[in-house]
């Protein structure tokens, strides 16, 4: 901070089990029970659930089998993600028309920066006020800190729930985590967390004692970001969010075509490229469009709106349904692109109301085998043959150009 800057206000806002809050709405039974939102077969995946039903060890990502063996009593809900979509979108309208700047970190998880209001309103009571309003239109629970910066702020709001808030003032970052399980930090997962223990460190006051250097040796750089952390360090800022941030590709074709088995190959191999990218950048896309440049270089374009995803095949199936919708005139095509929109961080969770343990097991072998051999180490059956030279899904821009026809 510069000299005479103002003291950061960072508030961090997360629903409180969104999937199961959202259910409770409509069902006023489920209150105060054991709740899993996901799969309902054998083969389901935990999306969500209830703080009565984590007490009996259940996590999202875990098998329905699993999860209903260590919970026998807990009551299973199918899950509608286009209603959690709805709301997410609902609680996204009446942040932006509050404060003046946010970010949407995930689908039930943001960052607001206020900054400079403490001269004009308070910051811990337009939050509050932001909260209540929250609960008022739309009847779900949400937890809320304020500190001064991300970390802590997000470690605050886990501590503030079930619906609650906190605030750690400026200078009391480190007293506030020094006392917490080390991982509480953000960073500090599975592994991290069993390394750390096999060390005998288990608060964080532990890592705020040890030398940054020490954390580096065992960690690397993250072992440096974790010390940080630990010392409520975060100078990170609040992304402002967009609607408009999307990732793209495009297919210039060496030779127009009005072939539509090879047009659809092409599709569904960008459309498979795009998704993991999305898994690998952690984000979901609710937003899908489809472009068409005919021969007489007249351009078309149609999207359409889903639930939050990064699923291979919910993608592919509506890239095709727009593809089908679009293409009318039945001439020849120079250019196909697709574009996925309004992104938010997330991970898999939105999707496994769709995917079995299976499923899941597999995309992840996958992307794990794409992230090491590169991303056309694995492909579907429908897109193999196409090769889109120059598509690199990391940059800005993306065109690729088949290597010829069928």
């Amino acid at each position: 901070m510069f000299a005479g800057s103002p003291e950061r206000q960072i508030v961090h806002l997360d629903l409180d089990t969104f999937f199961v809050s959202v259910e409770r709405l409509h069902n006023r039974n489920l209150a105060g029970k054991p709740v899993l939102v996901g799969g309902s077969g054998s083969r389901g995946v935990v999306a969500s659930c209830s703080y009565e039903a984590r007490a009996f060890g259940i996590h999202s990502a875990m098998p329905m089998k699993t999860a209903r063996q260590l919970c026998p009593q807990a009551i299973v809900v199918r899950g509608d993600h286009e209603q959690y979509s709805r709301f997410s979108n609902e609680i996204t309208d009446i942040i932006k028309d509050a404060v003046p700047v946010y970010e949407k970190s995930s689908i039930d998880e943001f960052y607001i920066d206020l900054t400079g209001m403490d001269t004009f309103f308070g910051s811990y009571k337009l939050a509050s006020e932001l909260r209540t309003r929250i609960i008022k239109t739309t009847g779900l629970p949400i937890s809320f800190a304020l500190s001064s910066n991300k970390t802590v702020s997000k470690v605050g709001t886990g501590e503030a729930k079930p619906n609650g808030q906190k605030e750690i003032r400026a200078g009391d970052e480190k007293r506030f985590l020094a006392p917490l399980s080390v991982k509480k930090i953000p960073m500090v997962g599975d592994k991290t967390y069993h390394l750390l223990r096999s060390m005998g460190i288990e608060k964080v006051k532990t890592v705020q004692e040890m030398p940054v250097q020490l954390m580096e040796q065992v960690l690397g750089e993250n072992g440096i970001v974790i010390w940080k952390k630990a010392n409520g360090i975060d100078n990170s800022p609040v992304e402002p969010y967009s609607e408009r941030k999307s990732i793209s590709a495009e297919c210039t074709f060496d030779k127009d075509t009005i072939d539509v088995p090879y047009l659809k190959s092409v599709l569904i191999s960008m459309v498979e490229k795009l998704a993991f990218q999305l898994r690998d950048e952690e984000k979901l896309t609710s937003c899908l469009t489809i472009k068409i440049r005919y021969s007489d270089f007249n351009t078309y374009t149609m999207q359409a709106s889903l639930p939050y995803t990064a699923i291979d095949k919910v993608l592919i199936e509506r890239a095709r349904e727009l593809f089908d919708r679009l293409y009318q005139k039945r001439m020849l095509i120079r250019l196909i692109g697709i574009r996925f929109s309004q992104l938010v961080h997330g991970n898999y969770q939105i999707g496994l109301f769709d995917t079995s343990v299976e499923e899941l097991q597999l995309y992840q072998a996958m992307d794990k085998l794409r992230k090491r051999f590169g991303r056309d180490a694995v492909q579907r059956a429908g897109g193999i043959g196409v090769n889109l030279r120059d598509f690199n899904p990391f940059n800005g821009i993306r065109t690729g150009a088949p290597s010829g026809q069928k």
